[in-house]
């Protein structure tokens, strides 16, 4: 009951939505970078949220599905294909034994998210089996997919009425909101930070205004910015403090470093400001060498932002209980035993 790694990709390493509560023994919360887009695809594919998901970074793999499966597709669109005939986004789709998934060209975003009915047995570490790539713990066996990996599915779907199961699914309607979607943005929303006093009144009107480069030096740490370079009004020695996915740190060089899933647990440098949380999957999709641009936004608007997101969320949810009652009748428990 598994599913065999012909070829791993790029960069392809099961997240959920992250390991929390452990910033204060110095484990990071990683998780998913696009949490939007993990969400979806767990939902769509009839399981909870924080179900882990397999995040694929620009070139994706090549799996072969020894055992039926349901899957779903969120995020980046990296042209999937099952069995050489094109995937459709935010659907469930059936995977039935021998069906080969494969990726192709690039046409929009740097992650997409494949969810796995049921899930995969994987490394659970203080609460949560994210792959955490540094540290090499959590997922699958704490690293990225290699070739000949073999992933257990917790739950496969019988072959007795699959075809029925298949056609249920494919009639299932799905409308999602538009906050739910991956909207195109000119600026990301950003907030100031609780050091933006300490800059010089250009540097605040220079983030605000110009453009920033996503340096090659870029990654689920964090996006290193170049562009403008920032300055404090003067020299400044700060207290390290816990950090945040979205936090915009500016160290002594001027450029500027946006910290993302994987970043430290403190940091000392000043923040200039924080990316609403609303827009930390657009933040994510981006690539190194593209721009980006920041608009100022106040606090209550992003907590506005962020309610009307975790609303649609929710009544997404509700609207997928008939698409999850669907699977009960076609479910078969495996009993794979949890990586240790």
């Amino acid at each position: 009951m598994s599913i065999t790694v012909i070829a791993p990709g790029m960069l392809s390493s099961f997240q959920d939505r992250g390991r929390l509560g452990s910033q204060h023994l110095g484990v990071p919360v990683g998780g998913a970078m696009d949490k939007r887009a993990h969400r979806l695809a767990n939902l769509l594919a009839g399981n909870s949220e924080n179900e882990a998901t397999l995040e694929i970074t620009l070139t994706g793999p090549k799996l072969r599905f020894n055992a039926p499966c349901c899957i779903a597709i969120s995020g980046a669109d990296l042209s999937p294909s099952l069995n050489r005939q094109a995937l459709p986004a935010n659907r469930p789709i059936i995977a039935r034994a021998g069906d080969l998934l494969e990726f192709g060209q690039r046409k929009s975003g740097a992650r997409a998210y494949l969810a796995f009915h049921g899930g995969v047995d994987l490394w659970n570490v203080l609460g949560s089996v994210s792959t955490h790539l540094p540290g090499q713990f959590g997922g699958y066996h704490g690293r990225a997919l290699k070739k000949g990996d073999q992933l257990t599915l917790r739950t496969t779907l019988s072959g007795q009425g699959l075809e029925e199961l298949a056609a249920k699914l494919w009639n299932v309607r799905v409308y999602l909101p538009a906050i739910l979607g991956l909207m195109p943005r000119t600026a990301i929303r950003t907030l100031r930070g609780e050091h933006s006093s300490l800059f010089t009144v250009q540097s605040i009107k220079q983030f605000f205004s110009a453009e920033f480069r996503i340096s090659p030096q870029s990654n689920r740490m964090g996006y290193r910015l170049e562009g403008a370079r920032l300055a404090l009004a003067k020299p400044q020695q700060l207290l390290s403090e816990a950090t945040s996915f979205g936090t915009v740190q500016v160290p002594a060089d001027g450029n500027p470093i946006v910290l993302m899933a994987d970043r430290q647990t403190t940091g000392g440098y000043p923040k200039i400001a924080h990316v609403a949380t609303v827009d930390l999957p657009f933040l994510a999709q981006c690539m190194p060498g593209e721009t980006l641009s920041f608009t100022e936004i106040d606090l209550v608007s992003a907590q506005q932002l962020d309610s009307q997101r975790e609303e649609a969320f929710g009544r997404l949810h509700q609207t997928l209980t008939s698409l999850r009652d669907l699977f009960e009748p076609y479910q078969e428990q495996n009993h794979g035993q949890p990586q240790t």
